[in-house]
């Protein structure tokens, strides 16, 4: 059987090096590098064969979701999974639409991490069960979570450029640090964030935090 290259990306190191022995433990399986957030990420991806990419969701300088569909739509052959402690079914629904082959939780058994990733490679899509009993919970309850228009769902209001400089806003960032990360100028910087906020319909940086930590692009 063919050895799936695995790209890890989390910003906690013990995280990574906890997923990265585990992995390699599993028939099949290899993680060829890591990365601490999705900035990286994709530099890594630009230069080295990988397979399959399992990616934390909250994470500095450019987090996972959005990372997510870059790579999709640079790289369409290689697989992602979200790796996430959030049994939320509305990041669920992000990470999917991001194109994302599958949502395996953090606390998941090594078991699962391996049928995970053998399920993605085979073309299928993975849900841990645990989020998936969730869902159908909250479908049967008449809280239609996926199908709600969330506060957390702002994909559809700003364009990919605006969610990350509305990341590195909620990061604490500055004008002119978020311009020299993302290779704009601070006017350009300034001018999203008029609109992010127009779009989103909040006047302070308060909101624009509040906004972030709903749609899962930083963490509390």
């Amino acid at each position: 059987m063919k050895t799936v290259r695995i790209l890890l990306v989390d910003d906690h190191a013990l995280v990574r090096s906890g997923f990265r022995a585990l992995l390699n433990n599993i028939e099949n399986m290899e993680v060829i590098a890591v990365a601490k957030d999705g900035r990286q990420a994709l530099e890594i991806i630009d230069e080295t064969p990988i397979d399959l990419v399992l990616m934390d969701i909250a994470m500095p300088n450019l987090n996972g979701l959005d990372a997510t569909s870059r790579i999709r739509k640079n790289y369409p052959e290689i697989k992602v999974i979200i790796l996430s402690m959030h049994a939320i079914e509305e990041y669920v629904l992000q990470a999917l639409n991001a194109g994302a082959h599958g949502y395996l939780l953090k606390g998941a058994e090594i078991s699962e991490l391996g049928f995970a990733v053998n399920s993605v490679m085979s073309g299928e899509t993975y849900i841990s069960p645990a989020i998936a009993r969730h869902v159908v919970e909250g479908y049967l309850n008449g809280n239609v979570g996926l199908g709600r228009k969330a506060e957390s769902n702002i994909s559809k209001r700003i364009t990919p450029r605006q969610r990350e400089v509305l990341q590195l806003i909620a990061e604490g960032k500055s004008s002119k640090e978020i311009g020299l990360i993302l290779k704009i100028s601070h006017k350009t910087v300034n001018a999203h964030r008029l609109r992010i906020m127009e779009s989103l319909g909040v006047h302070d940086i308060t909101g624009l935090v509040r906004y972030a930590l709903r749609a899962g692009l930083i963490s509390e």
